[in-house]
C-alpha cells in the first residue's frame, strides 16, 4: 500500500500526521532524559549513603572492622557503591546512545520533512497555475464564441434588411468572419491548454505526488523503526548491567554468609584478653582460734552489703580490666605499658612485624641499587655509579635505625612474654578482677559462714595521680601480712613477698585493692585477697 495512490488527496492530513510523529519522538527523547537524570541522582544518593556509613580511618570503627559482621557490612557498603556505579552507566548510555542519537535523527527528520512538503507545495502551486491558465483559456474561448454568434446574427439581420446599404452589409459580414476566426483561435488555444493541463494533472497525481508521498511514507516508517530500535536499546542498556548488579548482590549475599559468630567471639577474646590468671582458691580462715583481726566499717564486705560505691570515683564504670595504672593524660607510651600484658604483647608483636617489613623493603631497595651500581660500573655509558652511592648510604643508615628500633621492641616483647602466666600454674595469683565473698560480719564483729550470699564484685578502676611525691604522705591506719607473693609488675602496684609485714595507708574501697607502704619510701597497691589486714582501732574510730 502506498500513500501516493491511497492518500493522493490527503496532503494536509499527511502534513499533520508527520508532524505528530516527530513530536512523539521528541516526547520519547524527553522521557529518556528524565530517566537518565533519575538514574544519576539515584546513583549519587547511593554513593553518598555508602560513604556516610564507611569506616572512618583512625577511629574506633576501624578497630571494630576486624569482626566478620563488620567486614560483611563493609562489603555491603562497597557493593552498594559498585551498584551505584551501574546506575551511572545506565544514565551515561541512555544519554549517549539514545538521547544524543535520536536528537540528531529528529533534526534530520525535520529537515527531510520540510524539504518533501516544500516540494509538494511547489507541485500543488504548479497545478493551480495550470488550472488558472485552463480556466482563462476556456473563458476566452467561451467569450469569443458568444461574440461570434452575436456578430453572425447581426450580419444576418443586416443582410435581410432592404433599407441597409450594401456597404453596411459587407461590413457586418467581415465583422462576423473576424469573430468566427477569433473563436476558432480561442478554441485551438483552449484545446492546447486543456491537453497540457491534463498531462500536468496526470503527472501530478500519478508521478510527482506519489513520489513525494512515498518519500514521506519512507520517512515515517524510518521514524517508527528508529523508535522501535531505540526502545530495544532502552531495555538492553538496563539488561547489560543486570549481570554486574547480580554480582554486587551476590557479593552482599556471600559477605552475609561469611559472618561467623564463633570467629567474632574469638576476636573479642583476642581484643580484650588481659593475660592475667583469675584468683585462686581462698584459704579457710579458722575463727575459732584467737586472731586479732578487725574489720573496717568500709571494708569490701560492708561495701558489698551496703551496695555503695567509692565516692572518689563517682563517674567511673566498674569492671575495667586494667584498674591499677596511672591515668594516661598524654600520648600512648612507646612500649604500650598502658595496656594489659596480652594486649601489650599483641601491639608489640604487630610493631615488630611492621618494622621487619620496613627492613625487608629497604633491603630489597638496597639490593636493586647495588645491582644498578654494578651495571653502571661495568657499562659507564649507561650511568654514573656515584649517582646511587649516596642513596645506598642513606638506605644503609635507614636499615640500621630500623634494626635498632626492632631490637628495642623485641626486647619489650620478650619481657612481656616472659611475664605472662602459664595456664598450668594454678597457684599463681596475678589479679583480683573477680572475687567471690561467702562471709558476712556478725553483730559481734566476728565472721560467720553465709552460704546464701555470694556476690561477684568487679574491680573499679582507680585513678592515680601523676606523681605520688606531690601528695601529702598518708598516715598509717594499720598493718598487714602478705598471704601470697605478688609481683607488682604494673605501674601503681608494689611487689610483696609471702609473710612480709607492711603498713596499711589506705584500706580497700570496694575495688579489691589495698594501698600499702614499705620503709616510708615505697608504696603502692596490692590485691586485698593477697593480704591479711590488721587495722588500728584508733584509726578506725577516727
Amino acid at each position: 500500500m502506498s500513500w501516493g495512490t491511497e492518500l493522493w488527496d490527503q496532503f494536509d492530513n499527511l502534513e499533520k500526521h508527520t508532524q505528530w510523529g516527530i513530536e512523539v519522538l521528541e516526547k520519547y527523547i524527553k522521557f529518556v532524559k528524565e530517566r537518565a537524570e533519575i538514574e544519576i541522582n539515584y546513583a549519587k544518593q547511593l554513593r553518598n549513603l555508602s560513604k556516610k556509613y564507611q569506616t572512618k580511618k583512625n577511629s574506633k570503627e576501624e578497630e571494630e572492622s576486624k569482626y566478620t559482621s563488620c567486614k560483611a557490612f563493609q562489603t555491603t557498603l562497597n557493593e552498594t557503591n559498585d551498584y551505584a556505579g551501574q546506575h551511572e552507566v545506565i544514565s551515561e548510555n541512555m544519554t549517549s546512545m539514545i538521547m544524543a542519537e535520536l536528537t540528531r535523527f529528529v533534526q534530520e527528520l525535520k529537515q527531510e520533512r520540510k524539504s518533501n512538503f516544500h516540494e509538494g507545495r511547489k507541485a500543488q502551486q504548479h497545478m493551480e497555475t495550470c488550472w488558472k491558465q485552463l480556466e482563462s483559456s476556456k473563458r476566452r474561448f467561451e467569450r469569443d464564441c458568444k461574440e461570434a454568434d452575436r456578430a453572425q446574427q447581426y450580419f444576418e439581420r443586416m443582410d435581410a434588411d432592404i433599407n441597409v446599404t450594401k456597404a453596411d452589409v459587407e461590413k457586418a459580414r467581415q465583422q462576423a468572419q473576424i469573430r468566427h476566426q477569433m473563436a476558432d483561435d480561442s478554441k485551438g488555444d483552449y484545446s492546447s491548454v486543456l491537453q497540457k493541463f491534463n498531462h500536468e494533472q496526470q503527472e501530478h497525481y500519478h508521478t510527482h505526488i506519489p513520489a513525494i508521498f512515498q518519500k514521506l511514507q519512507d520517512m515515517e516508517e524510518k521514524r517508527i523503526s528508529r523508535l522501535g530500535e531505540s526502545l530495544k536499546s532502552y531495555a538492553e542498556i538496563d539488561r547489560q548491567v543486570i549481570p554486574i548488579i547480580g554480582k554486587c548482590l551476590d557479593g552482599i549475599t556471600k559477605s552475609a554468609e561469611s559472618i561467623n559468630g564463633k570467629q567474632d567471639s574469638q576476636t573479642v577474646i583476642e581484643s580484650f584478653k588481659s593475660g592475667f590468671e583469675p584468683p585462686g582458691d581462698l584459704d579457710f580462715e579458722d575463727f575459732t582460734q584467737s586472731m586479732k583481726r578487725t574489720v573496717s566499717d568500709t571494708s569490701l564486705t560492708n561495701t558489698r552489703a551496703d551496695g555503695k560505691s567509692d565516692s572518689k570515683t563517682p563517674g567511673k564504670s566498674r569492671g575495667k580490666l586494667w584498674p591499677f595504672i596511672k591515668k594516661n593524660k598524654g600520648a600512648t607510651p612507646e612500649d604500650f605499658s598502658n595496656l594489659p600484658p596480652e594486649q601489650r604483647r599483641k601491639k608489640l608483636q604487630q610493631k615488630v612485624d611492621e618494622l621487619n617489613k620496613d627492613i625487608q623493603k629497604e633491603i630489597d631497595q638496597r639490593d636493586a641499587l647495588t645491582k644498578m651500581k654494578d651495571v653502571y660500573m661495568k657499562n659507564p655509558q649507561m650511568g654514573d655509579p656515584s649517582s646511587v652511592a649516596q642513596k645506598l648510604i642513606e638506605i644503609g643508615n635507614n636499615i640500621e635505625k630500623l634494626r635498632i628500633e626492632a631490637q628495642k621492641f623485641e626486647g619489650w616483647l620478650a619481657e612481656v612474654e616472659g611475664r605472662l602466666p602459664s595456664r598450668n600454674d594454678g597457684s599463681r595469683r596475678q589479679s583480683a578482677l573477680y572475687e567471690t565473698q561467702n562471709t558476712a560480719p556478725s553483730p559481734d564483729g566476728s565472721y560467720t559462714e553465709d552460704q546464701s550470699q555470694e556476690t561477684e564484685v568487679k574491680v573499679t578502676p582507680t585513678e592515680f595521680d601523676d606523681d605520688f611525691d606531690d601528695e601529702e604522705p598518708l598516715a598509717t591506719i594499720g598493718t598487714c601480712k602478705a598471704l601470697y607473693p605478688f609481683d607488682g609488675e604494673n605501674e601503681g602496684t608494689i611487689s610483696v613477698a609471702e609473710g612480709e609485714i607492711l603498713s596499711v595507708i589506705e584500706e580497700d574501697k570496694g575495688d579489691g585493692w589495698t594501698r600499702i607502704r614499705r620503709n616510708e619510701e615505697e608504696e603502692g597497691y596490692v590485691p586485698t585477697s593477697y593480704i591479711e589486714v590488721y587495722l588500728d582501732k584508733n584509726a578506725k574510730d577516727s
